[in-house]
């Protein structure tokens, strides 16, 4: 392995670099630009093109490009190379801060949700400077913002950085309630645990389902599943760990933190995870880490699956978001130090999170709605889709004692007792942690569980910043205004407390009994991407997001009809792709079974009419009839689906694919299922469940 301090960030144009490479007052007026936001003046973005084009042609580069993260989910970039001709018979490579600060693609060919009509084409990409730009695939690739000509944000970064700069400005004004004169920034920071699927890529090119959803829409239960919980944590595997110590290598080069791996609680599946930087950088890594991930696969002759549930019977995937808020000197604002009790700062920013999950809850439980993480929510392998905090039961008693006016105890320290003498002795945590629990406090983050693996961060982080930055906002124009700072502040933690703690659940959030004591409590089930999405666009909504400038009323609108016609298009290619493969496949293939099984029957009763036949007759009963019914559900399914071009409205048509379409699929697969554990597996035509998940070794 190379020098790690050396490899870290090599494909970087990091802080350093440009400190080595630009001018004394050149970096310092970057820097401005970086920390206090300070206009980019022209001089100072050609110097910084300049040095970086430079430094990228040493490093092989050819072209540029500006990377951005359109509404798609993935990343996107118009390639040019560096090259201007000089004398219509040479070149030079050049790169101007025009070039660096503006880009043009075509924004008529990403998702607008009606902002942009198909003959308006004109769309920008505008550089972010708080973001490092990097080498990838022989091109200098630049961090950027995506808009339409008449201004409005195609991408998820802009509203996220919109989002980092409102929750940065109410944060400080809380802070100087506190006597805090130094601090002049606040971020939101996150690290985003990543957890994906590993199978042979060659197995993975002979399955129809992979290869067009990224996920199996048939597959019989193997005979052995995650039950024996030997793959959680397990030894990993060579051909695994080749694949991974390759990946963090590569990441390392582009300056990701990949810290932590490891294998997941299903066969095949694993997990990656980060150190926390800023969410826009953060981000941005994870975007990377999903692209990085499925190319370094492919060199190991592996596939990487990021979908949410690729395989039926055993756990899916899914992004815990770990979201957390920092000042410019390094104080953890959820921090509870060691007396939380005494330390007010860290309560009010508690209870303002507390406060901002319960009233937002929707607009929460929508970020993470996809038609791949309906799968995995409330499936006993990841939070339910009932939105509440876990804050373990220290914090929770000190909350309590704030509304009755009671005093607090700080319990005595408890030391681990093993019972082996020589065994070290240390100090348990104060509280036990909840992995059932959709937003749990660990400490001093929250970790957001809900999201799905192949989801952007971007949106649950730019909703949950708003809605943070808008409770933030009212308690601090309230204490503002107060005659008393500490009496206002105890009145108002003791309110907002008692008003909103029916949020907090420190139980079993997949029992039965929680879904009926969260429905008493009135808080939201939203059981699927079309219950949820339609939230976006609640009044309550719309006014939270516009007020504070995040997004305007028209790019509220534009994301839901973006996020539902996603949710119907996956829905509907998924059962597509189920009819096609019964069609040219599986019932081909139960037909030759059959046919082989008739033959056999015949050549024994050819040979004695004594010779029993009960197998081969008992098995074409039974095949004859599911095929037959497989036919007649597959026939169904192609007529529901062409019937969705009939149903008028995104949100109606949601619905129908959600009530109508997957329930049709469902049918369907349950009868291929049984065919595929009945026919012999030479015949069948695709790799089973079995080799796909145990054939990595």
């Amino acid at each position: 392995m190379s020098n790690i301090p050396e490899l870290f960030g090599c494909l970087v144009f990091n802080d350093d670099i440009m400190r080595a490479r630009l001018p004394k007052e050149i970096y310092k007026a970057f820097r401005k630009t970086r920390e206090d936001g300070k206009p980019l003046d022209q001089t100072v973005a050609n110097s910084v093109a300049n040095a970086m084009k430079n430094w990228a042609v040493e490093h092989g580069a050819t072209h540029f490009t500006h990377w951005f993260q359109p509404m798609t989910g993935i990343t996107a970039g118009k390639h040019d190379s560096f090259i201007t001709a000089v004398d219509n018979c040479k070149v030079i490579m050049e790169f101007s801060g025009k070039e660096l600060i503006k880009g043009e693609p075509d924004a008529s060919s990403f998702p607008s949700g009606g902002l942009r009509a198909t003959f308006e084409a004109r769309g920008y990409t505008a550089w972010d400077p708080t973001s490092n730009a990097f080498l990838k695939d022989g091109s200098l690739c630049i961090p950027t913002t995506f808009c339409s000509f008449g201004g409005e944000a195609l991408d998820k970064k802009t509203p996220l950085l919109r989002s980092m700069d409102l929750i940065d400005r109410q944060a400080v004004r809380i802070l100087r309630l506190f006597g805090d004169t130094e601090t002049t920034h606040v971020t939101t920071t996150v690290g985003a645990e990543q957890e994906y699927f590993l199978i042979d890529k060659a197995l993975y090119e002979q399955r129809k389902d992979l290869l067009y959803t990224g996920r199996t829409l048939f597959g019989a239960k193997p005979p052995k599943g995650q039950e024996l919980e030997d793959h959680y944590f397990g030894v990993i595997k060579p051909r695994v760990s080749a694949y991974m110590k390759d990946l963090d290598e590569e990441l390392w080069k582009l300056g990701i933190l990949s810290k932590t791996k490891h294998n997941e609680a299903a066969p095949a599946q694993h997990e990656l995870a980060p150190i926390f930087t800023t969410s826009n950088i953060a981000t941005d890594h994870n975007q990377l880490t999903m692209e990085v991930m499925k190319q370094v696969a492919s060199r190991h002759g592996l596939t990487c699956l990021l979908h949410e549930k690729p395989f039926a019977g055993v756990n899916g995937s899914g992004k815990h978001n770990n979201w957390s808020m920092s000042t410019n000197n390094g104080v953890n604002l959820l921090e509870p130090g060691e007396s939380p009790r005494e330390n007010a700062q860290f309560l009010l920013f508690l209870t303002a999170i507390i406060k901002a999950v319960d009233v937002h809850q929707d607009l929460l439980r929508m970020t993470v709605a996809t038609a791949g993480n309906d799968h995995r929510l409330g499936a006993s392998e990841a939070p339910p889709a009932i939105v509440s905090i876990f804050l373990g039961d220290e914090l929770t008693d000190i909350l309590q004692s704030m509304v009755d006016g009671s005093v607090y105890e700080t319990p005595d320290k408890e030391y681990m007792e093993i019972g082996v003498d020589y065994l070290p002795r240390f100090a348990k945590d104060t509280t036990d942690r909840n992995r059932t629990s959709p937003f749990a406090f660990t400490g001093n983050k929250f970790e957001f569980r809900m999201v799905g693996s192949a989801a952007s961060i971007a949106c649950p982080n730019y909703m949950l910043n708003t809605a943070i930055a808008d409770v933030l906002c009212e308690f601090a124009d309230e204490l503002e205004q107060a005659e008393e700072f500490r009496p206002a502040l105890r009145n108002l933690l003791r309110r907002t407390i008692k008003e909103h703690k029916r949020i907090i659940f420190n139980g079993n959030n997949y029992s039965a009994e929680w879904v009926e004591e969260a429905e008493k409590r009135g808080l939201l089930n939203l059981q699927s991407a079309a219950d949820a999405v339609p939230y976006y666009i609640s009044e309550k909504n719309i006014h939270l997001l516009t007020k504070h400038g995040v997004l305007s009323e028209c790019e509220v609108y534009s994301r839901y009809e973006i996020t539902l016609e996603n949710y119907t298009k996956q829905l509907n290619i998924e059962a597509l792709t189920m009819v096609d493969m019964v069609k040219k496949d599986i019932l081909p293939a139960v037909c030759a079974y059959m046919k082989d099984l008739s033959q056999t029957a015949c050549n024994k009763k050819q040979l004695s009419e004594t010779i029993p036949c009960h197998l081969e007759e008992t098995l074409l009963t039974r095949l004859s009839h599911l095929s037959s019914e497989l036919y007649m559900q597959n026939e169904k399914l192609e007529q529901i689906v062409a019937k969705a071009a009939n149903v008028e409205g995104i949100k109606e048509l949601g619905r129908y694919y959600r009530d109508v379409v997957f329930a049709q699929m469902e049918a369907t697969r349950v009868i291929a299922d049984e065919i595929e554990s009945l026919v012999g597996e030479s015949y069948w035509p695709y790799p089973t469940y079995g080799k796909l998940l145990f054939s990595v070794k």
